[in-house]
């Protein structure tokens, strides 16, 4: 039996200086970029509520979620939680630069970089209570791809992952999509035979049945045994099936839905910088198209053209699988990582055929293009994150600010006693507290990090309360709300802090945060 000493010198002899690079750059990249909220304990909303928390969400599909956060226990712990996902994020990266057979030093640096900065990681720092399990099955989305490339019988490896990656969070099916995608590409390009071009195509095929089979059968037995049902939470409840208005109804809401993000979602770029960054890498991955076809003599065949046709209506469709599965999801940022996939793949195919086959003087420069543009992009993006972080905090000193005053007064309002039934709404009024976040233009599309508060609900006001000033209500459910919301008593108070935003009414403590309009 060999020592643990020996076992980590044989590990460290069979990483290739390529993953070393990557697995390291990205630890350190991550760690410098999102060192800020790890070291804090910053909650958003969902966060409130999410102290301690199980994970166990099967009704939500994510049969495998509970084990993978696990780790960590279900705490939160930010700093434990945000190491462990940044740990699983570089092996990622990793992965993903071995499966593009990157050579380039800077270039797999740069990867690595793209693929911790993008800003969906804020989003996914601003739910750190359940990240470490997300980022683990991003892990396994993307191995599923890189087995199914490397092995003969690597599809049954890779459908395993992707089992697990879709019992985790089914949002990162589109990294396995869309990296198999990229493989099938190479394999068209360099495989010679029609028959060997099929054969290893089908490989990505096989994978993504098998995957898709087991994790589905998988969560109908776990459903059978724990006596539960799919929930109706994101549209999960109709995995599967096609939106009412038909499958042309669903093609248009996800052509619609990529090209509005794509384009107008300020977040693959919100500034003259970034946007001029991800054009030259897009013109010089055109750029590496052309020459392969030209050098090739491709253009001669029809089948070139069949494949553009098919990818330029697949990827939309593989980027935005998710409103397939779930076509009542509301698709925000944390479910869109895999946009970073587009410069990253861009970056593969342009580094493997334009720099690695050509010797065009021009080639030079557009190298110190591509390392350029990517260089503006992991810096905006780490911007992007850290402004994310700093409106994050000031959402919760402002809640924190505005939750003292609240319950100080609640406390010094006439008939007030220890667990009063408490009857609120939970939103905060804007006219008396008008927004004052000066982020919007950065984190307008950053679910969980823009605006000025962290409530929204009654029960978002109670466990702020008990978690960060040390004081219970009684919060009364929000069905029973209804009727007081509308009594005349109520459209009669003042919204917080008026003089009149607080009373006691038939045992029960009204507090009107905002001003109700009535037709």
């Amino acid at each position: 039996m060999k020592s643990p000493g020996e076992v980590w010198e044989k590990i460290k002899r069979a990483m290739k200086p390529e993953q070393k690079t990557a697995f390291v750059s990205a630890l350190l990249l991550g760690l410098f970029i999102h060192l800020p909220v790890m070291v804090r304990d910053i909650p958003n909303h969902d966060g409130l509520g999410s102290m301690y928390f199980d994970q166990n969400m099967i009704t939500s599909g994510r049969w495998f979620l509970s084990a993978a956060c696990g780790f960590s226990t279900y705490f939160t712990l930010p700093w434990v939680i945000g190491l462990l996902a940044i740990i699983f994020l570089a092996a990622a990266a990793v992965v993903v630069t071995q499966f593009l057979e990157l050579q380039s030093i800077g270039m797999i640096i740069l990867v690595s970089g793209l693929l911790v900065s993008f800003p969906s990681m804020a989003s996914a720092f601003a739910y750190v209570f359940t990240m470490d399990g997300y980022m683990l099955g991003l892990l396994l989305a993307v191995l599923a791809p890189f087995f199914t490339k490397k092995f003969r019988f690597g599809f049954l490896a890779g459908g395993i992952c992707l089992a697990f990656s879709l019992g985790i969070y089914q949002a990162y099916l589109p990294f396995a999509i869309l990296l198999s995608m990229y493989g099938i590409v190479i394999v068209l390009l360099e495989v010679a035979g029609i028959r060997d071009k099929i054969r290893y195509a089908l490989r990505y095929l096989y994978m993504g049945v098998t995957g898709v089979g087991l994790y589905y059968v998988i969560l109908q037995i776990l459903l059978l045994i724990q006596g539960r049902k799919l929930a109706s939470y994101q549209g999960i409840n109709g995995m599967g099936e096609v939106a009412g208005g038909g499958l042309l109804s669903s093609l248009r809401k996800i052509f619609g839905d990529f090209i509005s993000f794509t384009v107008r979602g300020n977040v693959l770029f919100n500034n003259v910088f970034s946007a001029v960054a991800v054009c030259l890498t897009g013109v010089l991955c055109i750029a590496a198209l052309v020459y392969v076809v030209r050098r090739r003599k491709l253009w001669k065949s029809i089948w070139l053209y069949v494949v553009l046709a098919v990818l330029a209506v697949s990827i939309p469709i593989g980027t935005s699988i998710i409103l397939i599965l779930s076509p009542e999801v509301t698709y925000h940022l944390l479910m869109r990582h895999q946009w970073v996939l587009f410069l990253i793949l861009g970056i593969g195919f342009t580094e493997k055929y334009l720099h690695g086959e050509s010797v065009h003087p021009s080639v030079k420069w557009s190298r110190w293009g591509l390392l350029l543009a990517a260089v503006v992009l992991v810096f905006n993006y780490a911007l992007t994150d850290n402004i994310a972080y700093s409106n994050l905090e000031k959402r919760y000193e402002k809640t924190y600010a505005y939750c003292l005053r609240l319950l100080d007064r609640m406390e010094q309002t006439q008939g007030y006693y220890y667990g009063i039934p408490v009857a609120m709404i939970g939103v905060v009024g804007d006219e008396e507290y008008p927004l004052t976040d000066i982020t919007q233009e950065v984190t307008g599309s950053m679910i969980g990090i823009g605006g000025d508060v962290l409530l929204y609900t009654g029960d978002n006001y109670r466990t702020f309360m008990k978690n960060y000033l040390g004081a219970e209500i009684n919060v009364i459910p929000t069905e029973q709300m209804d009727p007081i919301y509308t009594s005349d008593t109520y459209r009669a108070m003042d919204s917080f802090p008026g003089s009149n935003s607080m009373r006691v009414v038939d045992g029960i403590l009204y507090v009107k945060t905002e001003n109700n309009h009535y037709d």
